[in-house]
């Protein structure tokens, strides 16, 4: 069983147009104390971003934030969390999050959320990490999402057992169960005998 000592949430900065998703978020936070694991995001007290941290906190969990100076600069940062890291550039906060997370987990959000997540996926296929890496769909917010990922095995530009590593779903109790019993079973990216001879 994989021991998660710490974990990456992805999320939005603004709260979305339904109150499920802060539900969703409070939720998430309070589970990740309760289970003793430590919350590493963004740093920001804004948005979903902010009631993540917030709902941690409360329930008694440990946070990490990780953000850029400019952000601090603007006001965004949570100046009450357990620790609260500040780095030079977007491309050093990633990589901050990603050195002390054992998790990513994607909360409904915009570009940044998926330019994150999908950071993580595709180090997971280069087999840079063998972290377990997710998707809470609130109100079916990832829907599509996970269908175009079923898309690209189909037009052959992704493997199934790739796509099979990425867990969908909205029960959190399912998805920590998933987390603590995942096994990476990774596969180098291939290149075919049809992308050799394509080129000249």
């Amino acid at each position: 069983m994989r021991e998660i000592t710490s974990l990456c949430v992805y999320c939005g900065s603004s709260s979305g147009s339904h109150p499920e998703y802060t539900e969703a978020a409070e939720a998430f936070g309070a589970r990740l104390a309760k289970e003793g694991i430590a919350l590493v995001y963004g740093g920001g007290k804004v948005g979903l971003m902010g009631t993540v941290a917030d709902a941690t906190l409360a329930a008694g969990g440990r946070v990490i934030g990780v953000i850029p100076r400019q952000l601090v600069e603007k006001e965004v940062a949570h100046t009450g969390l357990s620790e609260l890291q500040v780095v030079e550039t977007m491309h050093q906060r990633k990589t901050r999050m990603y050195e002390i997370a054992d998790a990513f987990v994607a909360l409904p959000g915009g570009f940044g959320t998926m330019d994150e997540m999908f950071e993580m996926l595709t180090w997971a296929q280069l087999g840079l990490h063998s972290y377990p890496c997710a998707f809470l769909d609130v109100r079916g917010f990832y829907r599509g999402l996970s269908a175009s990922m079923d898309h690209m095995v189909a037009e052959g530009f992704v493997k199934q057992n790739q796509r099979e590593q990425v867990w969908f779903g909205h029960d959190i109790d399912q998805l920590f169960d998933w987390m603590k019993h995942y096994e990476s079973t990774y596969t180098p990216k291939w290149i075919t005998g049809t992308s050799v001879d394509s080129i000249d």
